[in-house]
């Protein structure tokens, strides 16, 4: 929760806000509090429920979300799925070793962070899984391609990590650890005081799901299911989902699983094609170069299926 403090005349105004929008007014002068003021949010413009503010002397702005003076408002970003979204662009040594380049495209920035293990909001870098996937050695995956992609429209970006590699769809099922974990961290981002919102979750799995007909042909389900799911335990019933399509995965029914992923038609669900983007060595994992690329598609599908804002100067 924050505060902006604007002197009127002969009286103060405290706006009190609380996940990026104002809650509240206090009017006071220099011996005693005047008057509290609620407010109603409706698409980002705040409508004054009690109006006696001008015979006071104060000049009062309907849009005061959009005024320099607001607090900076996270837009967040949940990245979840498997290894392709944990990031294996430049991992080398047969999965040991990370090879340490950072295209430019994936560099820091200040208006980036990053959810970490412990819950605390910090600068992002690459690579964003390291202790989130940390049973397998991470390296660049498509969130810090993506944030840079949209920051400048956006502004403040948060990127909530929750990809483990190697996971089926139905280990990402309500009730199970992995969906529960990336559940809880997301709430911990939308935290009262924090002043995040979230904008996606952007989602790329099924490569696991390939390895029978029987999982193969459940995918569609399982996978509706879990938008459902996270969409009613987040509250956010028109919550943006971003899912890639696989590029790799058992010849045999990798098929079935993208035609799944290409046939789901939810509202607010949209689909990135990531076939025929380059393959590392062992024709599982994209290639830095293919991260980089795949970052800036699903920021090119949020930018124009969802997004709203005016550019940013950040």
């Amino acid at each position: 929760m924050g505060w902006l403090n604007r002197k009127c005349a002969a009286s103060f105004m405290i706006i009190i806000w609380a996940n990026c929008k104002p809650k509240a007014a206090i009017i006071f002068n220099q011996s005693s509090i005047q008057r509290v003021i609620r407010f109603s949010v409706l698409n980002s413009q705040m409508s004054k429920q009690n109006s006696n503010l001008k015979g006071m002397g104060i000049s009062w702005s309907s849009n005061i979300q959009s005024q320099s003076e607001a607090p900076k408002c996270k837009q967040i970003f949940v990245l979840s799925g498997q290894s392709n979204m944990a990031g294996r662009g430049g991992v080398i040594d047969h999965n040991k070793r990370w090879d340490g380049v950072v295209p430019p495209e994936c560099q820091p920035n200040p208006s980036i962070l990053r959810l970490n293990p412990h819950l605390s909001w910090e600068e992002a870098r690459e690579p964003l899984h390291a202790d989130i996937d940390a049973r397998k050695q991470c390296g660049v995956g498509p969130g810090m391609a993506f944030a840079n992609a949209v920051r400048k429209r956006v502004g403040l970006v948060g990127l909530v990590p929750c990809a483990v590699g190697g996971t089926a769809i139905k280990e990402w099922a309500r009730g199970e650890h992995l969906y529960e974990n990336m559940v809880k961290r997301v709430r911990a981002a939308m935290k009262e005081g924090e002043g995040g919102e979230v904008k996606a979750l952007l989602w790329y799995q099924g490569e696991s799901d390939t390895l029978t007909n029987h999982d193969a042909e459940a995918y569609q389900g399982k996978m509706e299911k879990l938008i459902y799911d996270v969409r009613e335990d987040l509250q956010l019933p028109l919550l943006p989902i971003i899912q890639v399509a696989i590029a790799s995965g058992d010849e045999k029914y990798m098929e079935i699983v993208r035609e799944a992923q290409l046939r789901i038609k939810l509202p607010n669900v949209a689909c990135v094609d990531a076939k025929g983007l380059p393959l590392k060595g062992d024709n599982l994992h994209l290639t830095t170069e293919a991260q980089v690329k795949l970052g800036q598609m699903l920021a090119h599908a949020y930018l124009n299926n969802f997004d709203s804002s005016k550019p940013s100067s950040s």
